[in-house]
């Protein structure tokens, strides 16, 4: 049966949208790094630096949006990564 969306369209989707997460992954990882080094500062008060922890755990959750990507990419059709016709329809063989 022929499925009707485009599995190349998505794959190449997610191959952008891998870009654009890739290219804030390093100011990401920058401003974690501030924000652990915030934790140091002398008698902070302890209310603050579970904010900031949470902030840091926040930041980290890039790798929870890479995973998403990763798991669209998984559940398309095994040969999404070629170029289909115009159509965009792809056989399934059962």
């Amino acid at each position: 049966m022929p499925i009707k969306w485009s599995p190349y369209r998505v794959s190449e989707a997610m191959d952008k949208v891998e870009e654009i997460v890739n290219q804030a992954a390093e100011p990401l990882e920058q401003a974690k790094i501030v924000a652990s080094e915030a934790r140091n500062i002398a008698n902070l008060p302890q209310y603050l630096d579970q904010r900031l922890v949470s902030l840091i755990t926040n930041i980290q959750r890039i790798d929870y949006i890479r995973e998403s990507i990763q798991s669209v990419r998984d559940n398309l059709p095994y040969d999404a990564n070629k170029k289909l016709e115009d159509t965009g329809q792809l056989s399934l063989v059962a």
